[in-house]
C-alpha cells in the first residue's frame, strides 16, 4: 500500500519535471531565436551597421538626374536612421556613393572597388550601365536597385526593380496619344537613344502602336550625349511627323527641343519619364514644352498631398534636407531606398543578411506599397513577380513646383494588361 503510493508520487514528480524541461526548452529556443546575426559583407553586427552601395552620376550631364536621386535615398535613410532607429529599429544604414558619370565601365569599375563592403547595392543608375553591372551582381550573388525602368528587370534574381516598366510607360502613353488626346489619325514617329534605354522604349512604343492600330512613320536614333540634333529634327520633319514619342535624357531633351523650336518643328511630343527635369519649368523652352510636351510617367504631381505619400516626403525632406527644391527625380531616390529598406528587414526577421539571405529574403518579400507615389510591386521568385502596369500623363505647367500638372493619372490601358515580358 505505502510502496503504491510511493510509485503514484514520484510519477507526479516526473510528469512535473517533464514539463518543467519542456517549458525550459521553449525558453532555450525562444532565446536562440533572438540571437545576435552572424556578419556578412556590409554587414557588422557588433557595430549594428549595414552598408548599402550607391553606382550614380554624381558629375557629368546625367547628375541632374543622379543627385536628386541619391538626395531621395539619403533623405529617407535619415529619417529611417534618426526616428526608426534603423533597420529592424537597431541597425544603421550607411551610403556608400560612387561616381559612375553614365558611363558603364566606370560603373562596373565602382561595383568591384565597394562591392566587399556591401550587403547591396541601393541604386545603380541607368539601363546600360545596369545591363554592364548584371553579370557582375549574377557572378558575386549580389542583388541591386535597379535607377532604370526596363521590362528586363522584372525577371532577374539579382535585381529589385520599382514602378512600371519603360515599356508600360510607352504602352499607356500610345493608348492616351489616340484615345484621349484623339490624334490617332496622325502621322506617329519616335526618336531615341541609341542604346539599351533607348530599345526599351521603342518596345513599349511599337507594342502599343500596334494595339491602336497605328504604324510607326520615322525612327530618329541619337547617341547618348549627342551635340547636334539638325539631323533628327530633319528627319523627323521631312517625315510629316505629328506625333513624337520620346526616349531621352533631361540633358539632350534641352538639346532636341531647342533645335526643334529653331526649326519651327512643334509636333505633339510625348517623352517617357526620365525626358524631363524641373529645370525645364524655369528655362526658355518652357513655353514651347507648354504648348507641346508631355511626360508619361507614374505617380502624381508635386505637392498632391491628397496623396498619402506625398505629404510624408515632404515632410520628411523639410526636415532632412531643407535645402533640396522640389524635383522629379527625388521622389524616385525616395521609393528606391523605401524598396532596399523593406528587402533588409525581411532578411532580418529571416535571421540572415549574408548575399543568399538577402535573394531569399527577395524572394520571400511580398507587396510593398508606396502609398501613392509610385506603383505597388509584388515580390516573389522571378518568375511570379507583379509590377505595375499604370501610368499618369502630365503635361507641362511653369507654375507647379516641378513643372509638371497630372492631365490623366494613375491609369492603365487594356493594351498594358495584355502586355507580357519579353521571352515569356
Amino acid at each position: 500500500m505505502h510502496t503504491s503510493g510511493m510509485g503514484k508520487l514520484i510519477a507526479v514528480l516526473g510528469a512535473v519535471t517533464l514539463v518543467a524541461a519542456a517549458c525550459g526548452g521553449s525558453s532555450k529556443t525562444s532565446t536562440s531565436a533572438k540571437k545576435t546575426l552572424a556578419p556578412a559583407p556590409g554587414f557588422d553586427p557588433v557595430a549594428k551597421t549595414i552598408h548599402v552601395g550607391v553606382i550614380t552620376p554624381l558629375t557629368g550631364p546625367v547628375a541632374v538626374i543622379g543627385k536628386p536621386l541619391t538626395a531621395g535615398n539619403e533623405v529617407w535613410f535619415k529619417y529611417l536612421n534618426q526616428e526608426k532607429g534603423g533597420i529592424a529599429g537597431k541597425y544603421q544604414v550607411t551610403l556608400d556613393e560612387e561616381d559612375s558619370q553614365y558611363v558603364p565601365q566606370n560603373a562596373v569599375q565602382a561595383y568591384q572597388k565597394i562591392k566587399g563592403n556591401e550587403v547591396a547595392i541601393e541604386q545603380l543608375l541607368g539601363t546600360p550601365v545596369t545591363k554592364a553591372v548584371l553579370p557582375l551582381l549574377k557572378q558575386d550573388n549580389v542583388v541591386a536597385q535597379p535607377a532604370s525602368l526596363d521590362a528586363d528587370w522584372v525577371p532577374e534574381q539579382n535585381l529589385i526593380p520599382i514602378g512600371g516598366p519603360y515599356q508600360i510607360q510607352m504602352i499607356n502613353a500610345a493608348d492616351y496619344i489616340a484615345k484621349d488626346a484623339g490624334l490617332k489619325s496622325k502621322k506617329w514617329c519616335d526618336t531615341i537613344q541609341d542604346d539599351a534605354y533607348g530599345q526599351a522604349g521603342q518596345a513599349g512604343l511599337t507594342y502599343g502602336a500596334q494595339a491602336q492600330g497605328v504604324s510607326i512613320v520615322s525612327t530618329a536614333k541619337f547617341p547618348a550625349g549627342n551635340a547636334d540634333f539638325t539631323p533628327q529634327v530633319q528627319q523627323l520633319k521631312s517625315a510629316g511627323c505629328e506625333v513624337v514619342f520620346l526616349t531621352s535624357t533631361p540633358s539632350d531633351t534641352a538639346k532636341l527641343m531647342a533645335k526643334a523650336a529653331q526649326l519651327q518643328f512643334a509636333p505633339q511630343w510625348i517623352g517617357q519619364s526620365p525626358s524631363y527635369i524641373g529645370a525645364f519649368a524655369a528655362s526658355p523652352l518652357k513655353d514651347y514644352l507648354a504648348a507641346h510636351f508631355l511626360v508619361a510617367g507614374e505617380g502624381t504631381e508635386w505637392g498632391d498631398t491628397s496623396v498619402p505619400g506625398m505629404a510624408d516626403m515632404i515632410s520628411r525632406l523639410q526636415k532632412y534636407d531643407p535645402a533640396q527644391a522640389p524635383d522629379y527625380y527625388f521622389g524616385f531616390g525616395y521609393n528606391e531606398a523605401r524598396a532596399v529598406t523593406a528587402l533588409l528587414e525581411k532578411a532580418v526577421a529571416l535571421g540572415d543578411l549574408s548575399r543568399q539571405g538577402i535573394v531569399n529574403a527577395l524572394n520571400k518579400l511580398g507587396t510593398v506599397s508606396f502609398d501613392g507615389l509610385t506603383g505597388d510591386y509584388t515580390y516573389a521568385s522571378p518568375a511570379q513577380r507583379v509590377f505595375p502596369r499604370a501610368s499618369t500623363i502630365f503635361k507641362v505647367n511653369p507654375a507647379k513646383p516641378v513643372g509638371l500638372e497630372k492631365v490623366k493619372y494613375n491609369f492603365e490601358s487594356d493594351s498594358a494588361k495584355t502586355y507580357k515580358l519579353p521571352g515569356t
